[in-house]
């Protein structure tokens, strides 16, 4: 039991840079006593207990804004982020190393006892603030949902699903959130520039304008050395830019490319 709660406050003090001890962590963190309050709810769910798992759920949900029903199931090293109005199903799978952050709802959209009525969650998946994903279907190990997304339909293992409803991108290198792995590769709220359409739609006009600044200066140059060439004078315009004045690394630094 101790080892399993160690592991717990490791997995927070590798994640949350706000984190500053381990007793900070075990007396301040909510997601890790929700974590635990629900071991205990699950353990009197399957010993035939539901009365008594659900009044410890009850009572872990008043004291950590948090509401784990006792049937879910969740992996080890989960970490509930600031945690406030997370609602995690009956019938929800959460796999070992996930991260959850406030407001997400792992919900089901059936009404019909004893199915498959939540998501399952695979390895070191992250799901951001707000994230609604609703439906009894599977999300990949390290997919990744972001903010406010609503998730329903399957999302592949290393996607990142990201709108309302969500569209699915797929993944450029099958990067996991474990950051377990030789090289850490944690993101938090699940974002990297590479999701972010925004970020990629002013790379391309950058790269477009720059290459236009390039080939513009090239005509000019070859027109200036064609006028030298002939007695009629020399026909560059007075304005012309010969040398090339766009700052494409300076426009790729202030949107972080």
């Amino acid at each position: 039991m101790f080892s399993r709660l160690r592991s717990d406050i490791q997995c927070i003090l590798d994640r949350d840079p706000a984190a500053r001890s381990a007793w900070e962590v075990l007396t301040c963190y909510p997601g890790l006593h929700a974590i635990v309050m629900h071991r205990w709810s699950h353990w009197c769910w399957t010993h035939g207990l539901k009365w008594l798992g659900r009044f410890i759920s009850h009572i872990s949900r008043w004291l950590t804004g948090i509401e784990i029903h006792p049937g879910a199931k969740i992996g080890q090293r989960v970490f509930i982020d600031h945690g406030m109005g997370v609602v995690i199903g009956e019938t929800a799978e959460v796999g070992d190393g996930c991260t959850i952050y406030h407001g997400v709802t792992l919900g089901g959209t059936s009404l019909y006892k004893g199915t498959k009525r939540h998501p399952t969650l695979g390895k070191d998946v992250v799901v951001s603030a707000g994230a609604k994903v609703l439906g009894g279907f599977e999300v990949g190990d390290g997919a990744k949902i972001g903010s406010n997304a609503v998730v329903i339909k399957p999302v592949p293992a290393g996607a990142t699903a990201v709108g309302i409803p969500a569209r699915i991108i797929p993944s450029k290198e099958g990067q996991s959130a474990d950051v377990t792995a030789p090289e850490k590769k944690f993101t938090a709220y699940g974002i990297t520039q590479e999701d972010d359409p925004l970020s990629q739609a002013m790379k391309g006009l950058i790269d477009n304008a720059s290459g236009h600044e390039h080939q513009i200066a090239l005509l000019w140059q070859a027109i200036e050395k064609l006028s030298t060439s002939k007695a009629t004078g020399d026909c560059v315009p007075g304005d012309a830019a010969r040398e090339e004045q766009f700052e494409k690394d300076k426009l790729n630094q202030l949107i972080g490319k």
